[in-house]
This record gives C-alpha cells, sequence and structure tokens, in this order.
C-alpha cells in the first residue's frame, strides 16, 4: 500500500458497510430534526422506517444533539420590554445608592401542611411492593390540605418579622389590614423614622 499510495491509511473501510446510518438517512433525520417543534426518536422511526436505536445514533453519535428539556419563560411583548428598559432607565437616574438602600423587598408564600412531593425523584428502593409499603413507600395526602401564607421583608438593614396568614382567603383588604402595619413598623425602626 506505501509503494501504490505513498500511505499507510486505507483506502476503504475494513469492517461491515453501513447499511442504515447512511449519509442520506443521516440527512433525512437532520432535516426533521431542524425543522423546529418537538420530534420523538419513536415518530422518527416509525415514519423514516428505521430502528429507535440508529435513530438514536444518528442524532447522538452522527449529528451531536442532545435531548433538551423545553423552558417555561414569560411572554414578553416588545411593549413590555420597552416598558421594562424605560422603568429600569428611571430608576438608575432618579434612585442613588443611599436610596436603594431604603427599599423593602417583600414576598408571601403559600405553604400546603401535607408537605409537597416529588414523586419522580422520591424513590424507595425494595424487592417487592409489599416491603415498599412498610419503609414509607406511601404518601397520604389530603383532598383538601390546610394551607398557611407567610409574608416575610428584607431590606439592606435586615428581615422583617414574619406574618403568617393561618385561616380564611387573603384579600387585598385583609392583606393591607394585617400585613401592612408590620412593614410600617419595620420600615420605622429599620430606617430611623418617627
Amino acid at each position: 500500500m506505501i509503494d501504490t499510495i505513498g500511505s499507510i491509511d486505507l483506502t476503504y473501510s475494513t469492517g461491515r458497510p453501513r447499511i442504515v446510518r447512511t449519509p442520506g438517512a443521516i440527512e433525512k433525520v437532520k432535516n426533521r430534526a431542524d425543522a423546529g417543534g418537538r420530534v420523538s426518536i419513536r415518530k422518527l422511526a416509525r415514519d423514516l422506517r428505521i430502528s429507535r436505536t440508529s435513530i438514536h445514533r444518528i442524532l447522538k453519535k452522527d449529528l451531536k444533539y442532545n435531548a433538551y428539556k423545553k423552558k417555561v419563560q414569560p411572554f414578553l411583548t416588545d411593549a413590555h420590554k420597552a416598558k421594562r428598559k424605560a422603568f429600569a432607565n428611571w430608576v438608575r437616574i432618579n434612585f442613588r445608592k443611599e436610596k436603594t438602600m431604603r427599599i423593602l423587598f417583600s414576598d408571601e408564600k403559600d405553604f400546603d401542611i401535607d408537605g409537597v412531593y416529588n414523586l419522580q425523584s422520591d424513590r424507595v428502593w425494595a424487592p417487592s411492593r409489599a416491603i415498599a409499603n412498610e419503609k414509607g413507600g406511601i404518601v397520604e395526602k389530603r383532598k383538601f390540605p390546610q394551607k398557611v401564607m407567610v409574608w416575610l421583608g428584607a431590606c439592606s438593614n435586615g428581615i422583617s418579622s414574619l406574618v403568617i396568614f393561618e385561616e380564611g382567603t387573603v384579600d387585598h383588604a385583609r392583606y393591607i389590614k394585617e400585613m401592612l402595619p408590620v412593614a410600617l413598623k419595620y420600615g420605622n425602626k429599620v430606617f430611623d423614622n418617627d
């Protein structure tokens, strides 16, 4: 071989020729994957009459594609983006560091008394279902669990006291009646207002 072509590289593959993962099949899979939208390996395999494992190999090995979960994000129009940008510029112009140190950030959260269980990641390893049940494989959950809403404020000087709304629904009147006095008291104490 060195005498004829001057190289020790083979001019052809010595292994079994590819029957399914041909350049044409790879191109078909690439076109379907690049077309946009959701692409199922099973549906591709059925439509192209290629096995699922071959489709998977084409996507992973030949095309170097990875499967990604879709992300959820807020729907923002151009008007929303323009308003946000205008507000950010207004804050930059009108607020100095001293003023930003006096901002109280607050949030509220509903807590379920039963707790939250992720059935996808919370597993019990056991040889049988009966033994798994004995080891805590059953999670009991009420149909209408009791919920508690909690409010908390934070600023550059610390954290406010917790406000817990235990019973009933929290509408704007109750929110103002029970939460606002706590926020005002905390703000006056922290920022030395009389």
